[in-house]
């Protein structure tokens, strides 16, 4: 009798079994594309890690350093490259000009130096452009998870620590990751620099103007990597109202690019962001 009584079906799994599961690194990572909230509400269930941020940012550093470096092995796109950033240090010296703290002749002698150095010494260039996306994307992952956090915690009274922002803001950097493979892949095949994967970079419309600006927000990977990191945030702060935060990733990447393009109309030196 005790044989048959093994060869009975075990009860399934509850929800709150599945609930107790902790997921690997290699599930959240599938989870995020296939079913955030599903992955997101079992997460909150446990201590957030480090790793489940640390992870997808470090990767997007290393998948960005090898774009650059085979988007500059490609002479045409090179030298779509050395022309845009070109075009907005000769605007930076014109405003300068503008204002009288360079005469025209100093513009046009540090203009000339700068495309030397720029065509001549790529390689140490390369160099400062590899700590420059190191630090400056680390930089910007801490300010804008804390941000979404101190609107998340004090605005929305949401029920999570930083550690848990950071989680669901970072985890969502994979979306970062095929947008960066998707852009060096039109970028070699059109022989063009890819910036983004918005409408503004396809149409090589002008960002420095508010259309093209707000254009350049109307990119499906952008769209994509907020709403999820809404969801994210949601169920980290263990909200049953998803709408209210995805509104508000949605309303803080609008509204603070909105606002510093207007403090570039006033500040010239901030014109380098909205290029």
């Amino acid at each position: 009798m005790e044989d048959l009584k093994d060869l009975e079906p075990q009860d399934e799994k509850t929800p709150e079994d599945l609930a107790d599961y902790e997921l690997n690194h290699t599930d959240k990572l599938v989870g995020v594309f296939s079913e955030p909230a599903s992955t997101f509400t079992r997460m909150s269930a446990h201590e957030p890690k480090t790793t489940d941020w640390f992870i997808p940012v470090l990767i997007v550093i290393a998948v960005a350093i090898i774009s650059n470096i085979l988007m500059m092995s490609n002479p045409a796109i090179k030298f779509s490259i050395i022309e845009n950033q070109m075009d907005r240090i000769e605007q930076n010296l014109q405003d300068m000009v503008d204002s009288g703290n360079l005469t025209r002749a100093q513009a046009d002698q540090q203009l000339e130096q700068i495309r030397d150095r720029m065509e001549n010494q790529m390689g140490a260039g390369m160099i400062l452009q590899v700590i420059g996306i190191i630090v400056v994307t680390f930089i910007l992952f801490f300010i804008v998870s804390g941000v979404f956090f101190l609107v998340a915690k004090f605005g929305i009274k949401g029920e999570a620590g930083y550690k848990a922002a950071m989680v669901a803001y970072g985890l969502p950097y994979y979306i970062l990751v095929i947008q960066i493979i998707v852009m060096v892949i039109l970028a070699l095949a059109m022989n063009k620099a890819f910036q983004s994967t918005s409408v503004a970079a396809f149409l090589d419309m002008d960002t420095t103007n508010f259309t093209g600006y707000i254009l350049n927000k109307l990119d499906v990977f952008s769209i994509w990597f907020y709403f999820v990191v809404g969801i994210g945030f949601a169920k980290m702060f263990k909200s049953e109202n998803t709408g209210k935060y995805i509104g508000m990733t949605f309303g803080i990447w609008l509204g603070f690019s909105i606002l510093i393009f207007f403090l570039a109309e006033a500040i010239p030196f901030l014109r380098f962001f909205i290029r």
